[in-house]
């Protein structure tokens, strides 16, 4: 398996979360007040590498890498987005931090983020949501919609899904570039740490679950979903190809220029947010 990347200033280690390990970057003066970035798919912590170092001069920053994801634990299971909200409550306990702490998620780490704050809402002081719509979203029943969600069929399928995230690196890397609107946003050595992650076998069966559960479970069960008892923020790129799949509430503010890829694409726009809801 391919090597945790190194960044300047950040520390790794593993946190016993519950029933799984979580791997750790984190960054900043331990005292300093804790603020939580939460990855989604398919990467990890190093998403947040634009972010890390100026918020490191004020804060604690804890980047983890979700269940099933980047150095964590890929136990077998569903992969409810409940579970890994859970998962980072436990990393929170465990770090004995209780106080309320602002919460940046992208993609499905928005996702979770949400599911955290309302499992929890007294530890969440603030969230902010990236490149995906909330839980209580209402989908597009449009050609575009089925060409968007096409490669979560592929993945979510059993044998196939992980067959080919395992064989083909070049469809994750693809999967990237088709969602990213600002050139120079990818080293080659970004997507290489992303896609080559997911070539190990429990990674790539995580995957596949994670989007199984989804379209087989969570998506039809959003009617309950209503916004947190907490300050929220949603952001999302001009270009990002999940406008056209799904009917975005009104608070979603667009980043102009930008595509999906939010904190690679537009790091000075979510640094921004971030110290904005600090």
């Amino acid at each position: 398996m391919i090597g945790i990347p190194q960044l300047e200033g950040v520390s790794h280690r593993r946190v016993r979360a519950g029933d799984v390990e979580l791997h750790l970057a984190e960054a900043g003066d331990p005292d300093a007040p804790p603020i939580l970035l939460v990855h989604g798919w398919p990467q990890h912590w190093w998403v947040w590498r634009h972010l890390i170092g100026p918020l490191a001069r004020t804060h604690r920053v804890l980047c983890p890498d979700l269940r099933g994801h980047g150095w964590s634990d890929a136990p077998p299971g569903s992969y409810a987005k409940a579970t890994l909200a859970g998962d980072l409550l436990a990393l929170l306990d465990a770090l004995e931090v209780r106080d309320p702490l602002p919460v940046a998620g992208h993609d499905w780490g928005g996702w979770i983020a949400f599911l955290l704050a309302g499992q929890a809402p007294e530890r969440v002081s603030g969230l902010l949501a990236l490149s995906i719509p909330p839980p209580w979203f209402r989908s597009r029943r449009r050609p575009k919609t089925v060409v968007f969600a096409s490669y979560q069929f592929l993945v979510s399928t059993p044998g196939l899904g992980p067959a080919v995230l395992r064989s083909r690196p070049e469809a994750v890397e693809g999967l990237i570039r088709l969602g990213t609107k600002r050139s120079g946003a990818f080293t080659r050595r970004d997507l290489e740490l992303y896609s080559h992650v997911l070539q190990e076998p429990a990674r790539a069966a995580a995957t596949s679950a994670l989007y199984r559960t989804f379209l087989t479970r969570e998506l039809h069960a959003r009617g309950g979903a209503a916004p947190p008892a907490v300050p929220y923020r949603v952001l999302m790129g001009e270009g990002d190809p999940i406008r056209s799949a799904v009917e975005l509430p009104d608070e979603v503010e667009l980043v102009p220029g930008a595509g999906h890829f939010l904190p690679e694409e537009a790091p000075e726009a979510v640094l921004a947010a971030v110290r904005a809801m600090l």
